[in-house]
């Protein structure tokens, strides 16, 4: 029944196979069961009921992209929005955290209304490569100082804005010592790198009496806290048209090229280099953003870690599957996920921050209307501490650029319109 549904003879592979790759690839993402409840639980919202949310929107997201769209592609609430929804949303525009999960149900309306009516193609296909790449990096930017903050490295200063924090600090150290072990593994190619290294850092913190141990496992905490508290309402009001906007943008591009980036690896790409079923895909992945902000947590998005699994031989849903049944399991381990403190989930955050900037790297640094707008991008938010500001700098200083260089031909339409509408809203609002 398995190999007749998720066709694995035609993709040239069998059941131990694709269960293997489903393990590999839970591994190298089930950090975010740690992460994910820290970060939203600075937003005010309960981290048991954000980790009973984060597990249930990875498992019913990553299943229905496993039976739907029989790609080997898993989903969780993706690094970078959760950070923007708790720190830039919540805590830096001071929105109620309800009113931000409507924020999120609504970007996701939207992105299945573009997904269904061919928009999204459109859209995708009229943005500019540099600000593709420069948004990735400015997302990992963006994390990067939110770990740098986590881990006691960096702090704040009236003088400076932010100074070095205290090196000497227990915690501090551990935090370093994680990344280092966690860049590490993953040169050694050890499968589950980010997890063992914060497994490890908490181990010893709670040896050395740095925090408490709370246990390991136990039945499911309540998901009543989050469930269904999403104001939509709220969140259709005009000053937070922006975050809607940003929310919908990040995960319209980030998904889509993650999925591009992925296929490629696993060879699924047509002779034209398309995606078979790619509105499967896409409409699995906005479903995955209004279901998230149903049950209470951030965007829910396609992730890059499935490349791990498409390495060790994944190729159909049976991979996806077997990932959302770990997730579901992971479900009775919340004890040991409200162990782990910030200082041990910095490191992550910190290493897929320079995961992500690769992306400035790729930016065509011959032409100064292309890297410089790209530039401008990726440091806006880390510093304006705000993917949307630093979206809404990118589209104008792009627009910009072009213009004064006389290249009019470059700044297409989508460009135009949207670098026109940020500077009314930093002219209005």
């Amino acid at each position: 029944m398995l190999a007749t549904y998720f066709k694995l003879d035609e993709n040239k592979t069998d059941v131990r196979t694709e269960v293997l790759a489903g393990i590999t690839t839970f591994l190298t993402m089930a950090y975010i069961i740690f992460v994910n409840p820290l970060i939203l639980g600075d937003a005010g919202m309960d981290k048991g009921a954000v980790f009973v949310a984060t597990c249930l929107a990875a498992a019913l997201a990553t299943a229905m992209m496993g039976l739907y769209a029989n790609y080997p592609i898993a989903l969780a609430p993706g690094m970078g929005l959760n950070a923007y929804f708790a720190y830039g949303v919540v805590n830096g525009m001071g929105v109620p955290w309800t009113v931000a999960l409507g924020a999120v149900f609504v970007s996701g309306v939207l992105f299945l209304a573009l997904t269904l009516t061919h928009v999204r193609e459109w859209i995708i296909n009229s943005i500019p490569k540099a600000l593709k790449l420069s948004i990735s990096a400015g997302i990992g930017l963006f994390l990067a100082i939110i770990a740098l903050k986590n881990a006691g490295l960096v702090v704040e200063n009236k003088a400076t804005l932010v100074g070095i924090g205290n090196l000497k600090a227990p915690t501090t150290i551990l935090a370093c010592l994680g990344f280092f072990l966690m860049v590490g593994l993953d040169a050694l190619r050890v499968r589950g790198a980010i997890m063992i290294a914060i497994l490890a850092v908490t181990v010893i913190g709670i040896v050395f009496g740095l925090s408490p141990f709370n246990g390991i496992a136990s039945m499911p905490p309540s998901l009543a806290p989050t469930f269904m508290k999403m104001d939509v309402a709220g969140a259709l009001s005009l000053g937070l048209i922006a975050v809607v906007f940003a929310f919908l943008f990040v995960d319209l591009f980030d998904n889509a090229g993650t999925l591009i980036g992925l296929a490629h690896r696993a060879g699924f790409l047509d002779k034209e280099g398309k995606l078979p079923r790619i509105r499967q895909a896409l409409v699995t992945d906005s479903a995955a953003a209004m279901g998230g902000a149903i049950l209470g947590t951030s965007t829910t998005t396609s992730y890059i870690e499935s490349a791990a699994g498409i390495k060790e031989g994944g190729r159909t849903g049976l991979t996806a599957l077997t990932v959302a049944a770990l997730f579901l399991l992971a479900l009775f381990f919340a004890p040991l996920a409200t162990t782990v403190p910030a200082y041990a989930t910095a490191p992550a955050l910190f290493f897929v921050a320079c995961l992500m900037a690769r992306g400035l790297a790729e930016l065509d640094w011959e032409d100064v209307t292309e890297y410089a707008p790209g530039v401008v991008t990726a440091i806006s938010m880390p510093l304006t501490f705000s993917i949307a500001h630093g979206i809404a700098f990118g589209f104008i200083s792009y627009a910009g650029i072009k213009i004064a260089a006389g290249r009019f031909q470059d700044v297409s339409p989508v460009v135009a319109v949207l670098a026109v509408l940020f500077i009314v809203k930093f002219a209005i609002l």
